[in-house]
């Protein structure tokens, strides 16, 4: 019983910390409409702000709760900045492409911070005049953790009257029902849209500063914050602050009680219940459908065949692909193979993104799927190669039409996670399945067949198939299958009205991309020689968004130009400088100001004026 009571009360401790980041993130994406990946970068410079004032500053109250506060209004500072000199350009910008901009501003913290504080954990003092526990019902808690269960509730009940019984306030209500509207009617909404910035900065800064004597600083914080603060936005309802605070402490108990009722799956538990909320209440707990009374969105410009001189250039560069290699080295030729997969990575995401109008954050369960398709029949049956490719679309495909059953049913950002969650479903599963999958410590000896295992034959072979499955997707985009596909994102209640299946066509398009994303995955295999579950990760699925987004999503060419850009940045950068986040971000900052319509997009811009 004591145990029960103690992991009650640590569930609302984290419950607490959630929502205060949560809080934040729906304020900002209530008004902007903006999925602000800066956020968890946010929440770390908090941490790491208020370690530095804290052990600076003179030791007591003052010092310590001080610093919290300095900490927390300094990140506001910054969150202003990110907004005035980043995100108000490109406010009409698609959401996923605000998403990418995010992604350079975290790639860019991360670099500043391990610069200014070092890689290692630090480590906070104890908050003073909450040192030590104290009995609650017979048991001994700590006291520092009952403050942070008190800090949710007294947020939620101060938002609550600033968004309730001021103008600004109202405003705020206003601008989140009709942000049209309200921009119709005189108010000023840079200056708002700013205001609602620095709130949500604040709240993540707080957030972040409260951490640290409970745990240690780290360059991991951001990404692992940022992945459960959304977990908890989309559950509770996006813009919903009220549901923001339930979804905090459903997850926060959950994890709490799954420790020791399910303690194999509380890597999982939260995106599982993700994944039960979206299926059974499509919109969240307490959220509601989005209004389309004035999101008339501008028609999606159509996909033109290539013009002469790029089919010319696309040959050019085939060839060049053919010819030169066999005189390249082996680590060349290494670089060559990853850069023909993960243009048949980016093709297949795009597919779903581009024509399907589906946005993805977990397409690397399917890259992952394809890759331990072939890995196990090695290990268990010890399969050749011919055989394990056949495998892995095979396995690919499957977990396609399970999972994509249900998030083509949804749209946005709420389809956009419930893939996520599928995604951390199937990355815990290879995880944790030691017996199967060999758990963290992957399969090894996933080696080619004998007549492949040169390093140029594998490649030759990487490109053939990859070239092949990418004209295949092309050929699908303008076959009568793809004008539907386009019909039902552009229009779709007209393409139901003259009969097409808008659920069959998605979920058709969804199996076939998952399909191409199992052959990369499976090449990727036999390219490596082994296969871990960080082939499934978050990280594999923004490489994959990066990738479409900085081509264009707009144009059938943008992942193949994204592929072969953000592969060649990403190796070149890494091995020319240690802060190579840094760098990949501001260039990512760079194309997303410049080239807002993506590398391709731009190229058939210029093409059109010329």
């Amino acid at each position: 019983m004591e145990n029960l009571l103690v992991q009650g009360l640590s569930g609302l401790a984290t419950a607490s910390s959630l929502f205060l980041v949560a809080s934040g993130l729906t304020v900002i994406f209530g008004v902007t409409r903006i999925v602000n990946f800066a956020h968890g970068s946010l929440y770390m410079l908090g941490a790491y702000l208020s370690w530095t004032l804290v052990t600076q500053l003179p030791r007591g109250h003052l010092g310590f709760w001080g610093g919290v506060a300095l900490a927390a209004l300094i990140v506001g500072v910054v969150g202003v900045l990110i907004e005035v000199l980043l995100l108000r350009r490109i406010y009409k910008a698609p959401e996923l492409f605000q998403l990418l901009a995010t992604f350079g501003v975290v790639l860019i913290v991360q670099d500043v911070a391990l610069l200014i504080w070092g890689p290692q954990d630090l480590l906070g003092p104890r908050a003073p005049g909450l040192r030590g526990a104290t009995m609650v019902l017979g048991v001994r808690f700590p006291l520092y953790e009952l403050f942070l269960i008190a800090v949710g509730p007294v947020v939620l009940a101060l938002l609550w009257l600033l968004f309730n019984r001021t103008r600004w306030g109202t405003l705020v209500r206003a601008a989140t029902a009709d942000r049209e509207m309200v921009g119709a009617l005189g108010v000023n909404q840079r200056a708002l849209f700013t205001t609602v910035f620095f709130l949500g900065s604040v709240l993540a800064g707080l957030g972040g500063a409260l951490q640290i004597p409970r745990e240690s600083v780290n360059l991991q914080m951001d990404l692992v914050v940022i992945v459960e603060a959304f977990v908890v936005v989309v559950v509770g309802g996006l813009g919903s602050l009220p549901g923001a605070f339930l979804a905090a402490l459903l997850i926060g108990e959950l994890q709490a009680f799954g420790i020791l009722i399910f303690p194999r799956i509380t890597l999982v538990l939260a995106f599982l219940v993700m994944a039960v909320v979206l299926v059974i209440r499509p919109h969240g707990l307490l959220g509601r459908a989005p209004s389309t009374a004035h999101a008339a969105a501008a028609p999606e410009p159509p996909y033109l065949p290539a013009s002469p001189w790029r089919r010319w250039a696309g040959l050019g560069l085939l060839l060049l692909a053919v010819i030169v290699p066999p005189f390249l080295g082996d680590y060349a030729l290494i670089v060559f193979t990853e850069i023909a997969i993960m243009m048949l990575f980016a093709a297949s995401l795009h597919f779903i993104m581009g024509p399907g109008g589906m946005a993805s954050f977990g397409h690397a369960a399917y890259f992952g799927f394809g890759a331990y398709g072939a890995a196990l029949l090695v290990r268990h049956f010890a399969a050749p190669m011919e055989l394990g490719l056949l495998a892995a679309p095979f396995m690919a495909g499957l977990g396609g039409l399970v999972f994509g059953f249900f998030c083509v049913r949804l749209s946005g950002v709420y389809a956009a996670m419930l893939t996520l969650a599928f995604a951390q479903i199937a990355w815990s599963t290879a995880f944790q399945w030691v017996e199967m999958t060999g758990g963290d410590n992957g399969i090894l000896g996933v080696w080619p067949s004998a007549w492949a295992q040169s390093k140029l034959v594998f490649y030759y072979l990487s490109l053939a198939l990859c070239v092949g499955a990418v004209m295949l997707l092309r050929r699908a985009i303008f076959a009568p299958f793809g004008y539907a596909l386009r019909a039902g994102r552009d229009s779709p209640l007209r393409a139901e009205a003259i009969g097409m299946d808008g659920f069959r066509i998605r979920w058709f398009a969804f199996i076939l991309a998952a399909v191409a994303a199992g052959i990369a995955g499976g090449l990727f295999a036999y390219s490596k020689g082994s296969v871990f579950p960080t082939y499934m990760s978050i990280s594999r699925s923004v490489d994959g968004l990066l990738m479409v987004l900085l081509g264009g999503v707009k144009t059938v060419s943008g992942p193949i130009a994204g592929a072969l850009a953000y592969t060649w940045l990403h190796e070149q950068l890494m091995r020319a400088f240690d802060l190579w986040r840094l760098f990949l971000g501001i260039i990512i900052l760079a194309l997303v100001l410049f080239f807002p319509q993506g590398l391709a997009g731009a190229l058939g811009r210029r093409e059109g004026r010329s």
